[in-house]
């Protein structure tokens, strides 16, 4: 990664690290800061939608666009929160080119009170060529400023009426 701010940092290495799905995918995150993260899928057979072809799946770009979309809106907000992916619109440009790796640009243009405007681009080498791109909107502190698993109801003790 480059010269972002270091919290920025902090939360793209616990994404790409925290979650089992962008753990097993391989994401790195290239770049943070000013509202921007850039992200690589390493290409790997495992992750081929298609043997025949050897192109990435679908499902992959769709992971990696949200990924890259949800830290972009990290490296815009001023202190960290929570966030949720709201909506999703991926248009597909083209099959990615087998044996290359993929990477997504992310920019978070617009922050309101409650809800984050992304715009990502997924590429092999030139962001004018895309594979796919989106648009995405993400809702800001998704727990409504509740403690982790306060929404969860606690279990019932043995004995504890019903």
């Amino acid at each position: 990664m480059s010269d972002d701010n270091e919290q920025s940092r902090m939360i793209a290495t616990a994404m790409n690290e925290g979650s089992p799905q962008a753990r097993a995918l391989g994401f790195t995150t290239l770049k943070i800061g000013d509202a921007v993260a850039i992200l690589k899928v390493p290409y790997r057979p495992e992750i081929v939608g298609d043997p025949e072809t050897g192109v990435i799946a679908g499902g992959v770009m769709t992971t990696l666009l949200d990924h890259a979309s949800g830290q972009a809106v990290h490296a815009a907000l001023e202190t960290w929160t929570s966030i949720a992916t709201l909506d999703l619109r991926i248009d597909y440009m083209r099959p990615a080119q087998p044996g290359r790796d993929v990477m997504a640009r992310a920019h978070c243009y617009k922050v309101t009170r409650s809800v984050a405007f992304v715009r990502a681009v997924a590429y092999e080498d030139d962001p004018e060529d895309p594979v796919a791109t989106a648009q995405a909107t993400f809702m800001l502190d998704s727990s409504a400023g509740k403690k982790a698993g306060a929404n969860l109801k606690p279990s019932k003790a043995k004995g504890d009426a019903a």
